[in-house]
């Protein structure tokens, strides 16, 4: 008889510069069953999203030195995509407005319960949850593209893609209508690898010559700034 495997447990990265505040918050979501990971300052944080890729980041708005926002702001500009909650100790209206629009979840004032905060982050882990299954195909006009087995169509007729291509396809169709900068697009699909200074235009080109017809056309050029892909 075989054992069912048990999933692996959400992996939180808390990052609050008082060491109080995360020790208690590392000490109740292990308790839950999450496994935690510590930060105290914006530079830890992002070194740790680098090394570890958690599930969902609990962050502190009122960090020393880089902020919760830039933090945030950082995150989603390099294409980390796991919710964000944002604790903070001045919960307003423009402080809510500016860290959503920066890419934030949600946002849970201190003091804060524990109970009201393990359920919220078990709201968002499963929202994000049934949006990363549904993102494994992804759609754009008549162009598919299914993210487990690296396969493309387009009008559909199968697309041979290289790995660059393929990660530079995905790239913008996870982010439709949305415009990404060439530095955007370089750092997300090159992860820093030194590449001369056209080499998303080139590949740019490569991409819209093989996927032809009306695919062709879904990925506008922005002048002076980049592409976007339209989801029309």
């Amino acid at each position: 008889m075989t054992t069912p495997v048990s999933p692996a447990p959400a992996h939180l990265l808390v990052v609050d510069d008082e060491e109080c505040v995360r020790a208690m918050l590392t000490t109740a979501m292990e308790f839950l069953g999450f496994r935690v990971t510590g930060a105290a300052t914006g530079r830890q944080a992002l070194e740790a999203l680098s090394r570890h890729s958690p599930d969902l980041v609990l962050l502190d708005v009122g960090l020393p030195g880089i902020d919760g926002f830039e933090v945030c702001r950082t995150m989603r500009t390099r294409g980390h995509t796991m919710p964000v909650m944002f604790l903070t100790g001045h919960d307003t209206v423009d402080e809510r407005v500016r860290g959503l629009d920066l890419g934030g979840d949600d946002f849970v004032a201190k003091p804060f319960e524990l109970r009201e905060l393990a359920a919220r982050v078990r709201a968002l882990l499963r929202r994000t949850s049934v949006r990363s299954a549904e993102r494994r195909s992804l759609l754009a006009g008549d162009v598919r593209l299914d993210a487990d087995t690296y396969e493309v169509w387009s009008g559909g007729r199968p697309v041979s893609l290289t790995t660059t291509e393929f990660a530079l396809l995905r790239y913008l169709m996870e982010n439709p209508g949305r415009v990404l900068t060439r530095a955007q697009i370089q750092e997300r699909v090159w992860n820093h690898r030194t590449e001369g200074p056209g080499s998303v235009d080139t590949y740019v080109y490569y991409l819209r010559r093989k996927l032809g017809g009306p695919g062709q056309s879904l990925i506008r050029t922005v002048r002076g700034t980049g592409y976007l892909l339209c989801a029309d």
